[in-house]
């Protein structure tokens, strides 16, 4: 077991250093890119959906769904280790007023393991990519090219998380996350003589931050029979407002760009004095981040629920890149999902034992750029497939949705994403027994 955890770990590495850019939305120009975590396959099926909680499935969005009742399967001794990998594919149509383009791009979402410690702890660890910056833009006046953007990187989150199972109903969780990343943003100016020819040299600036930051997730989840068949699950989610340490650098150079293969090549170039003006080294706040929701349903069988998030995304800000048409604005989000188990423990029909899974969400992004809101809408299924023992399961999801609008000379994005996850359980705790 050990050592194929390991080569998961080392794989997961090997992919995550060659998939870095894991958007490519416009909108990741802005702040420290978009938002790529948006909970497990499981979770993002029901529409972003993470208020439920079971003893099979990781929960990355709430800490306290690490503990949980024993399994009458495992003589009610303790709870199964689980282990969970995602990876998505994004295919996304941009338009505008003044054309259309397609776009896509494949990532590493998350890779963790949650164990029990006991019958009332419960202990969680992973890695994932948090935010991702991908996007080339260019900006034209008169049919001729005046300036061309490009920006990657992105913040990554290591998480080492605990839980502890106050009551039978009521658990409690806190993870400590360790972000960590850099951007990359690089602005060509291309410049013409007075017959509009294009001059030779181009000038270049490019931007790097290196960022590092601890911050913490609180959560609370209550579950109870509210009859013989119906039970009602509720979480709560609250994260404080931390800072991220940015360290700066900015150079300027004049290039000469190959006509065919865009390479840039360059001619001079010079070091900004950034310490002089304080922003060799700023501080970036995470806004702080609430959510709670409720749903009902009969276990194993069926589950429906809808859940409120809120982010205080208007105290974000980066001193490094100064944006004149956009502002944050505090972001929301609304989800409505549920799963159907037409027979759970069925031995004729593998289909009755499958997972259904839909959801919607609406979100308004906290992104504002020339008077309009970025909103976001989002429509998704996906299915649980069973396999292994120890009720294992490979979850597929596939989501349909909008962000943007083409008002104010902006762009739409018309994205579909594929999810595939692997959610493995093992029993590693067995009481002896003696005859």
């Amino acid at each position: 077991m050990i050592k194929k955890i390991v080569i998961v770990f080392v794989t997961f590495f090997a992919l995550q250093i060659n998939a870095q850019e894991g958007t490519a939305s416009p909108y990741s120009f802005y702040g420290i890119g978009s938002l790529k975590f948006k909970g497990t396959v499981e979770n993002r099926s029901m529409g972003g959906l993470s208020i439920y909680t079971d003893s099979i499935h990781v929960n990355l969005r709430n800490p306290a769904a690490y503990v949980g009742p024993n399994l009458k399967l495992f003589n009610n001794e303790s709870r199964p280790v689980k282990f969970a990998i995602s990876a998505s594919h994004n295919s996304s149509d941009l338009k505008s007023d003044s054309g259309s383009e397609k776009t896509s791009a494949t990532t590493v979402d998350y890779l963790a393991m949650a164990m029990p410690l006991g019958d009332k702890f419960g202990f969680g660890l992973g890695i994932l990519p948090y935010t991702s910056v991908g996007y080339k833009l260019e900006d034209f006046s008169n049919n001729q090219i005046e300036n061309r953007y490009r920006g990657e990187g992105g913040l990554n989150r290591v998480f080492l998380g605990l839980g502890y199972r106050i009551t039978d109903k009521l658990s409690f969780g806190v993870d400590v996350n360790y972000n960590f990343g850099n951007i990359e943003n690089t602005a060509i100016e291309f410049l013409y003589d007075e017959d509009g020819v294009p001059i030779e040299y181009k000038s270049r600036e490019h931007n790097r931050s290196e960022l590092s930051g601890l911050n913490v997730n609180l959560g609370l989840t209550y579950k109870t029979m509210i009859s013989d068949k119906l039970e009602l699950q509720s979480g709560l989610t609250y994260s404080p407002q931390s800072n991220i340490v940015s360290r700066n650098t900015r150079s300027y150079a004049t290039i000469v760009l190959s006509e065919q293969s865009e390479q840039e090549f360059e001619v001079n170039s010079i070091d900004a004095d950034l310490e002089s003006l304080g922003l060799d080294k700023t501080d970036l706040t995470l806004p702080s981040r609430f959510s709670i929701g409720a749903g009902i349903g009969k276990p194993r069988k069926w589950f429906l629920g809808a859940e409120y998030t809120f982010q205080n995304t208007s105290k974000f800000s980066n001193p490094i890149i100064t944006i004149e048409n956009a502002t944050f604005v505090n972001a929301s989000n609304i989800s409505l999902g549920g799963f159907f188990v037409p027979d759970y423990n069925s031995f004729s029909s593998y289909l009755k034992r499958m997972t259904y899974r839909a959801g919607i969400h609406f979100e308004n992004t906290g992104l504002e750029i020339n008077n309009e809101k970025i909103n976001e809408f989002g429509i998704s299924f996906g299915v649980g497939l069973p396999v292994g023992k120890w009720f294992s399961n490979a979850n597929l999801g596939f989501e349909l949705g909008r962000r943007g609008t083409t008002s104010q000379n902006l762009i739409q994005e018309n994205f579909v994403n594929f999810q595939l996850s692997l959610s493995l359980n093992d029993r590693w705790f067995q009481k002896r027994k003696y005859n």
